[in-house]
């Protein structure tokens, strides 16, 4: 089995692409592939320092990419707007790719009150994508990837106590948010297809990559991912189930990609399963509903 690398991404020539967390890790790998196959990219980053390091050695691999930094904090509906405003004077817009998560933070609230992993990791892709989805329908064949985790595998997603304040996990609370990203690409998916739209929503997890994701990671956990660190994907080979995601040419909407070797874990990209639990048609429309009554943002569709 082959599977997808980067050097299968086909030219993007005329492209624009809006990458969310593009400064580090698989964002920023995705983006440097992107920019040296000829799209226009659009780095959404929180750090503007970081954002603009990305930049300078996205420009030292590739010296005419064409690249802009979009400020984005996906913990604020307000710094959303802004973004999504900015985004929308583009020309065009072809793909979206929300990247940006966190992973196993103490607790913490976002700035409109969403427990933070819920609110980064899906309500804030939630939002964007809602504010976009406009301007990508404008272009035939766009696409939405929204980046999930094998760790969907093990979650469900707690209506009763969705802003945790009864009780927090910090892995149970990934899982779920790593879920709800799949709920919604499939959820968005079956809207598209009802009206007849060609939009592409597309998802893709990266397996067990090293990047900065890990940053909360510690104790056992955290020695146990040292032992591992050989057998993980890099952030680049991380990056390939997105790449194929974003750009492959036999992608259809509703497809989900990952790994290919040791339990979806590491290897190039291929098509792959999600869980029941992610395609449970009524919990998704229950969570969209849900997305837009904590949102206030709509995606009219």
């Amino acid at each position: 089995m082959k599977g997808f690398t980067a050097a299968d991404v086909p030219d993007q020539t005329g492209k624009t692409i809006f990458i969310t967390g593009a400064n580090a890790g698989l964002g920023f790998e995705a983006a440097k592939v992107l920019a040296g196959k000829g799209a226009r990219i659009l780095l959404g980053c929180r750090s503007q320092s970081k954002a603009s390091q990305a930049v300078a050695d996205i420009l030292i691999a590739h010296p005419d990419a064409n690249i802009d930094i979009i400020a984005l904090d996906l913990a604020s509906l307000k710094s959303i707007k802004s973004a999504a405003a900015v985004v929308e004077q583009e020309a065009r817009l072809d793909v979206l790719i929300n990247n940006a998560g966190i992973m196993f933070p103490p607790f913490e609230l976002t700035t409109d009150g969403f427990e933070s992993q819920f609110g980064v990791n899906h309500l804030g892709p939630f939002a964007l994508t809602a504010l976009l989805l406009k301007k990508l329908r404008s272009n035939l064949n766009a696409r939405v990837v929204s980046t999930a985790s094998i760790a969907h595998k093990t979650s469900t997603i707690f209506f009763d106590d969705i802003t945790a304040k009864k009780r927090y996990n910090p892995v149970t609370r990934y899982a779920q948010s790593k879920l709800a990203n799949l709920l919604f690409g499939y959820e968005l998916q079956r809207r598209l297809f009802a009206v007849n739209d060609a939009t592409l929503s597309v998802m893709a997890h990266p397996g067990i990559a090293e990047t900065e994701l890990s940053r909360y990671v510690n104790g056992p956990l955290r020695m146990l991912m040292s032992l591992i660190t050989p057998l993980m994907n890099s952030a680049a080979e991380g990056a390939w189930p997105t790449l194929l995601a974003a750009t492959g040419n036999q992608v259809a909407s509703g497809d989900y990609y990952g790994p290919c070797k040791r339990l979806e874990t590491a290897g190039p990209a291929i098509k792959v399963s999600s869980t029941r639990a992610s395609h449970d048609v009524k919990v998704a429309k229950r969570l969209w509903e849900l997305s837009i009554d904590m949102t206030g943002i709509d995606p009219g569709i």
